[in-house]
């Protein structure tokens, strides 16, 4: 059993913007701080056998300038690699190309923490539905993924883990997770009542709850 309240409460989710060359990018960023050191949190996050027990399974060239493939996900490209501080990537899903990057820094009391930004060109009209819990709520599956896997119960594989997201504990996760990037949407100067429709549409569509 998961504790979802718990899980959601321990994850900073941030809201934001990214000038590329390309134009202004949005950005949705999420960290949390696990019970392990920086290099076992590395090997976690860049190991194909531990990635596709908490994540997704994953194939290719896991190094700098490599190709990979997440089964029935996304595939990227590694852009920069600095073990065990992070690596960058594209994130290549849907015919749209979008960047990751990925941050490990050790905390005072000899924990670490993970942080994650995606970085996205997303066009007004897909901002306005969605807003950024249509990543986030992926993004806070995953962190809780590999929560599990760092603890000693385990984390489910990938098919476990997409019936559990549908069950009634997983669909309160989705919700509670909505309300966060509710939450962080607002922060960032969102109104109110744009960013509430944009979540609830979100929850609607994770749940399988939308008309």
């Amino acid at each position: 059993m998961v504790e979802v309240t718990g899980q959601i409460n321990a994850v900073r989710r941030r809201v934001g913007e990214r000038v590329l060359e390309a134009g202004t990018a949005r950005t949705s960023t999420v960290s949390q701080v696990y019970d392990t050191d920086v290099e076992d949190l590395w090997d976690a996050v860049t190991t194909a056998e531990r990635v596709g027990r908490w994540f997704l399974p994953v194939s290719g060239d896991l190094r700098l300038g490599g190709r990979f493939e997440l089964e029935g996900n996304a595939s990227g490209t590694i852009e920069r690699c600095d073990p065990p501080k992070g690596f960058s990537a594209t994130w290549e899903y849907g015919g749209m190309t979008s960047w990751i990057e990925v941050r490990l820094s050790p905390e005072e009391d000899g924990r670490a923490r993970l942080e994650l930004e995606h970085i996205a060109h997303v066009d007004d009209d897909m901002w306005g539905q969605f807003g950024p819990a249509a990543v986030g709520i992926g993004w806070d599956q995953g962190l809780l993924g590999l929560a599990l896997h760092m603890s000693a119960g385990g984390a489910p594989g990938p098919e476990a883990g997409q019936e559990w997201a549908m069950s009634e504990e997983g669909k309160e996760f989705t919700r509670q997770s909505g309300e966060a990037w509710y939450r962080a949407h607002v922060e960032s100067g969102a109104d109110e009542s744009v960013a509430r429709a944009c979540a609830d549409r979100t929850i609607a569509a994770y749940t399988g709850s939308a008309e």
